[in-house]
């Protein structure tokens, strides 16, 4: 099964720019340009990152060269471009040379690592996050009854699409696995700042006991027996690889407010739950709240970079412990989102009120969920 992805490829092509896909491995990142390319119009070249007759041409950075192996196109397409010596200046040197040229490169992520693409490309690039499905894309295929039946499953194995389109339990877990095992710290190791991964599954696996918590440092220094800065760059690194997403505390002039702390989600609740080796169903488990607010915080995220909702995301929470989950900060106004399992009714809390004027306040359950993230 294909699902329709949200971003179309056609409407972010500019003349001499690239538009660089990024995203997590393993969430369809070629499927969608080769989906595109089956569509177009255009004449077209494509190429695979790990061909080494590829890093001959492209990689010399002799510009006649390259000329010569695109003439008559008008679109070059790279896959896994990182693997390609020199690809930012050498993009660069394409659309600084080829009038009209379009280009499209898919890339790990290595590309934010190593900066392979940033500093080259400034001013002539689009970026293009993809993230494991979204239930934007999954309303293309299934009714809005359907998804909401099949709720737990998406707070247990997450929306990788190969994970999705497999029905069977068992090889649902042993995909996940797969996922975490072999593609989770890939792009890091690869990278060669870490030598062993078992630290960073040892951080991750601590992480994931923490969702909707302010996380500390130090805590995490003591526990992995490491220091403070390394704990930090691998955090960093997390960050980097689309593993983790980080949430800082918002404040404009309360002192009572929690602000230098962050909060951390996992792009996927399948990847979380793989990492502490628990897929029990939701009715076994005593970290549903924390499914939850992952599952929706990141949810709501995917439905404001594809529909292209331009938000800060932060956290709210003072230091007697009054929070909301979700404080958005879009059009010069905030709306904040309190995430619950239950259907309990809560209101916001009043320091939140009384301290911004105008401000929003939505109690996010099953019940209204859906609306929120699509």
């Amino acid at each position: 099964m294909r699902f329709n992805r949200a971003y179309k490829i056609g409407e972010l092509l500019e003349p001499n720019k690239v538009l660089v896909i990024f995203g997590p491995r393993q969430v369809g990142k070629t499927t969608l340009v080769k989906d595109f390319l089956e569509n177009t119009d255009l004449k077209y070249r494509f190429e695979n990152g790990g061909d080494l007759d590829l890093h001959d041409w492209l990689g010399s950075l002799r510009l006649s060269e390259i000329k010569k192996h695109l003439i008559g196109y008008e679109l070059l397409v790279i896959d896994e471009a990182q693997k390609v010596p020199n690809i930012g200046n050498a993009l660069k040197l394409i659309v600084d040379s080829i009038d009209g040229i379009k280009v499209i490169v898919t890339g790990s992520a290595t590309f934010e690592l190593a900066g392979q693409v940033g500093e080259p490309l400034v001013g002539r690039m689009n970026r293009l996050l993809l993230f494991p499905l979204s239930h934007l894309e999954l309303l293309s295929h299934y009714s809005p009854g359907e998804i909401e039946k099949r709720l737990e499953e998406f707070l247990i194995y997450g929306s990788y699409p190969d994970v999705v389109v497999t029905e069977n339990i068992t090889e649902k877990i042993f995909k996940i696995e797969s996922l975490v095992n072999s593609y989770l710290l890939k792009d890091i190791l690869e990278f060669d700042k870490v030598k062993d991964s078992k630290i960073l599954r040892c951080l991750l696996a601590l992480l994931a006991f923490q969702i909707g918590q302010e996380v500390s440092l130090n805590e995490l220094a003591n526990n992995l027996n490491i220091n403070i800065r390394t704990v930090d760059r691998y955090l960093d690194l997390l960050e980097k690889s689309f593993v983790i997403y980080n949430v800082r505390g918002f404040s404009r002039n309360l002192r009572k407010e929690v602000t230098k702390t962050s909060r951390y989600y996992f792009y996927d609740n399948g990847i979380r739950n793989g990492l502490i080796s628990n897929f029990n169903s939701l009715d076994k488990r005593n970290d549903v709240g924390m499914l939850w607010e992952n599952f929706l915080f990141m949810e709501r995220l995917k439905k404001r970079t594809y529909q292209r909702i331009y938000a800060n995301a932060y956290f709210w929470r003072t230091w007697d412990r009054k929070e909301i989950d979700l404080v958005e900060e879009r059009n010069g106004k905030l709306f904040g989102y309190e995430f619950k399992w239950s259907s309990k009714k809560i209101k916001a809390p009043k320091e939140w009120l009384e301290t911004y004027d105008n401000a929003e306040f939505q109690l996010i359950t099953r019940e209204n969920y859906l609306e929120f993230i699509t």
